[in-house]
């Protein structure tokens, strides 16, 4: 037996809060990695270890939360790979659901490079060892972009046609038809609209069961100490994990930062890079629109806003800036 997947989901990269329990470790049966990877490759070629996985963790990590798109676009062909891995492995499916997601933003950053090339030649990469499967690409030194091309770049990641063009055509988790309805049903009761349940797709997939590398978990991907400050119990059972009870937690954190920000877009971005981050950003710029801070804001963030925008737009015909604000909770 081979624990791959536990360095990213038995040890979460961030730190939980305290008393949060630790991730569970998904051990693999080695001979069937091997067997699966011998009908696409050849047998010398050795498979990614926890080693890998970790390291290829821990880049994702720094890429979704970097300020430039370079990282995350590098990333995709790793993502590919890891996806293909895991969606072998059925008991890695908490994990593949988080990544199916991020993987649409190393897609949207890869293609927003190819459309707006650098002046400069990147640096060349060095060359794997021999038979080894690389993850996590090689990191290479900053290169410096022209500005005008950063704003071309940044203008297509988010733009709201760029996400609509990209979701247009996805089906419906397998899921929805049971989720949504409960999941309406518990923002209805705390006073938020309910088309935002669609968050849920966005974030994992609606797979009640996804966790990500670092520590959240459940539909809504809520932290430890997201889920206790909302009334979450994290032992002996974690509720992030129950449909309802998540969805309860997710709705009663939007309504507080719609209270803190007053528009959507900014509630958004808070959920995604933190009520922190948006705050200083915010005072930072005299600002009060995510449009105005959006540069100061992670690139995971930039993209993440319109998604789910979109997301909310192709799901229910709506225009997720024009849902009017909470009400108090029944």
């Amino acid at each position: 037996m081979l624990a791959v997947l536990a360095g990213l989901l038995a040890a979460p990269l961030a730190a939980p809060a305290a008393g949060a329990p630790a991730g569970e470790a998904y051990e693999l049966d080695l001979e069937l990695i091997r067997g699966i990877a011998r009908a696409t490759i050849v047998d010398q070629i050795e498979i990614p270890d926890a080693a890998d996985w970790q390291e290829f963790g821990q880049f994702m990590e720094d890429a979704l939360h970097a300020d430039t798109l370079e990282d995350l676009a590098s990333a995709y062909p790793g993502v590919q790979r890891a996806v293909s891995y895991l969606q072998a492995m059925p008991e890695a499916r908490p994990l593949l659901s988080w990544l199916r997601q991020r993987q649409d933003y190393c897609e949207v950053a890869r293609q927003a490079q190819l459309l707006y090339p650098a002046a400069a030649k990147p640096a060349k990469k060095s060359a794997p060892p021999v038979g080894k499967i690389r993850l996590a690409p090689v990191r290479l030194p900053a290169m410096e972009v022209p500005v005008l091309i950063v704003r071309k770049r940044s203008a297509y990641l988010r733009s709201p046609d760029t996400w609509l063009k990209r979701l247009r055509g996805r089906l419906k988790p397998d899921e929805a038809a049971a989720l949504i309805p409960i999941l309406k049903h518990a923002f209805a009761e705390e006073g938020v609209p309910p088309e935002w349940v669609w968050l849920a797709e966005v974030e994992s997939s609606l797979n009640a069961q996804a966790r990500s590398p670092v520590g959240a978990a459940g539909l809504f991907q809520i932290m430890p100490a997201t889920a206790q400050r909302f009334g979450l119990s994290l032992t002996p059972q974690d509720e992030r994990l129950a449909p309802a009870k998540s969805a309860r937690a997710a709705a009663k954190y939007l309504r507080v930062l719609h209270g803190q920000f007053g528009s959507w877009p900014l509630v958004l971005a808070a959920y995604n890079a933190g009520e922190g981050r948006v705050g200083r950003a915010l005072q930072k710029k005299s600002a009060t629109t995510f449009d105005q801070i959006a540069d100061d804001l992670p690139v995971e963030t930039q993209m993440y806003v319109p998604k789910v925008c979109a997301t909310l737009k192709l799901r229910e015909g709506v225009d997720a800036a024009e849902l009017p604000p909470p009400k108090p909770a029944k």
